[in-house]
């Protein structure tokens, strides 16, 4: 007898298990959690900041049908002592997931798998918020950089001191000077290494502006993640 109930525990569980996975793999903007820009607020790096960043990801997400969910740019600001303000880092600001863009595709399960070698983001999965696939290396243009001023395991970098500017100003310069660290959202680089594969620390930019930003393959774009 109790291992019949033991066995009907567990079914019932399974069918729980099951029923989740099905929801969470259904395709539609009303399912959509992830998703690459499909454009940036137009100012190079400069965002209004991680407020402004949130905005764009909310709008984007809204016109694609999306908009009942809380958007966050998966973006990082390094401490700014004159200030007092502290660094935020982006896996601390995108909930807890899982995370799947509007074709039904799993991104991945949580913040760990996100951040681990076993993810699912690639240049057929990371797509913009209508379904199109973003250009890659070997596209013309190449915009394969993706803004995100963090480290791999989607913290802020140090500032102060010998480290550069990782995140052009906190995502408030559009000007020439400054630099972000850049992922690659097609996992794909000049040379088969791992920072050439990185969806989020490749390599930093020339500068914050679009042509800066366009010298090494970019266009401004970043990563939106809901919340909820």
């Amino acid at each position: 007898m109790q291992g019949t109930k033991l066995w009907m525990a567990l079914a019932a569980a399974g069918v729980v298990l099951s029923g989740c996975a099905g929801m969470s793999t259904q395709p539609g903007p009303q399912n959509m959690t992830f998703f690459v820009t499909s454009a940036g607020p137009g100012n190079g790096a400069n965002l209004g900041g991680l407020a402004g960043a949130d905005a764009h990801c909310q709008r984007l997400a809204t016109t694609a049908g999306a908009g009942n969910r809380t958007w966050r740019a998966y973006l990082s600001t390094q401490a700014a002592q004159m200030s007092g303000t502290d660094a935020v880092n982006a896996r601390d600001r995108i909930g807890n997931g899982p995370w799947q863009n509007v074709k039904g595709d799993v991104i991945a399960w949580d913040v760990n798998h996100l951040h681990s070698a076993t993810n699912n983001l690639t240049k057929q999965t990371a797509i913009d918020e209508r379904g199109n696939l973003v250009n890659g290396r070997g596209d013309n243009p190449n915009n394969h950089d993706m803004l995100t001023g963090s480290r791999e395991d989607g913290t802020a970098f140090a500032s102060g001191g010998p480290s550069p500017d990782m995140t052009c100003g906190n995502w408030t310069k559009g000007g020439p000077d400054g630099s972000a660290m850049l992922g690659h959202h097609d996992r794909n680089g000049p040379a088969p290494v791992p920072w050439a594969r990185s969806w989020n620390t490749s390599h930093i930019s020339a500068g914050c502006d679009a042509p800066k930003l366009r010298s090494t393959g970019g266009a401004g774009l970043f990563y939106c993640f809901a919340t909820n």
